[in-house]
């Protein structure tokens, strides 16, 4: 038996808590993971509190990330012993998570433990770190230069957001960062924006097209936000999106694209094939600054996940919440 968040749903309604489940009842995989740590998302939080229907079968232990060590693999490219990170493919929707102290899962969706970082480190990066790393490089392949002009990072006090300044400014740019929190500028500015501004200036509804400011743009918050960012992209510049805080709306028009010539990149880091994976960790490992990482992150127990859930879809979490299962 091993601890677990367990998501339920039946005649009692939608409950998730702590709960015991069995090594017999982990679903099939070809891998079997001792899971040392797991972290906080925003899925994570949806699926917890059901604010939105994010799981997909029944009961589910949620957490969409986890490091840990092999106890038993079938396949060839893992061992007893391996130390191993998994980030998407739908664990903690479809397939049972990491916020529990085992997991099974599907060789293929595992990478190594990426040299320079330990375990609690990877986590404390997680998702919304390699996320971010993930538009940093759809934004690098793009062609973008710090000369360019200012960047954009918008949810910035957020997980994505936190990293995407971190990144950002570690390469050079100028960014400026968007946040509903004024009062996370100093932490921001420590990340090394050299700008906040308000959300509110990006968050109603505004024009097709605005006058030119940002060289590119990050975003992790959809609708309003993410049409006026458009709006406000220089021409030829560019934006990566991945995320839907505010909404999944888009509603904007065709003119940034076919008037400004802007690119809008879509960044799905669920089911990224391995080398991009590994290829994004290296970079993280060659930007990411260890002491900034620990001041940007926050360790909670497994039982703590369930009430910062509720402060995580509240907006009341700043940085990275990272999940030690077997406290």
């Amino acid at each position: 038996m091993f601890k677990a968040i367990l998501i339920n749903k039946d005649d009692q309604g939608y409950r998730a808590e702590l709960g015991q489940a069995d090594e017999t009842s982990l679903p099939e995989g070809d891998v079997r993971v001792k899971v040392l740590y797991s972290t906080l998302n925003y899925k994570d939080g949806l699926a917890i509190t059901g604010k939105s229907p994010v799981v997909r079968s029944f009961p589910m232990v949620p957490g969409i990330d986890f490091a840990g060590e092999v106890i038993e693999s079938s396949n060839a490219d893992f061992k007893a012993g391996d130390m191993v990170l998994l980030n998407g493919w739908g664990v903690g929707e479809g397939h049972w998570g990491g916020l529990a102290q085992q997991a099974r899962v599907r060789a293929d969706w595992l990478i190594p433990l990426p040299k320079g970082f330990s375990a609690k480190q990877a986590l404390a990066i997680g998702t919304a770190g390699y996320t971010a790393m993930l538009c940093v490089m759809a934004l690098q392949k793009h062609g973008l230069k710090p000369s360019d002009g200012e960047v954009l990072v918008t949810g910035a006090a957020g997980g994505v957001g936190s990293f995407a300044v971190h990144l950002l400014s570690k390469l050079g740019f100028t960014v400026v960062a968007s946040t509903g929190r004024m009062a996370e500028a100093e932490y921001l500015k420590k990340l090394g924006a050299s700008e906040i501004i308000d959300r509110a200036t990006l968050s109603e509804p505004g024009k097709p097209l605005a006058k030119e400011r940002w060289a590119a743009v990050l975003d992790s918050v959809g609708s309003h936000t993410l049409a006026n960012a458009c709006a406000q992209t220089k021409s030829n510049g560019a934006v990566a999106a991945c995320g839907l805080a505010q909404g999944m709306d888009f509603p904007s028009s065709v003119a940034p694209f076919i008037l400004r010539g802007v690119t809008l990149y879509g960044v799905n880091s669920v089911t990224v094939p391995r080398e991009k994976r590994i290829a994004a960790y290296k970079q993280l490992s060659e930007l990411v600054d260890l002491k900034t990482l620990d001041e940007m992150s926050h360790e909670i127990t497994l039982e703590e996940s369930l009430k910062y859930a509720k402060e995580l879809m509240a907006g009341n979490v700043r940085g990275r919440l990272i999940v030690d299962v077997n406290k």
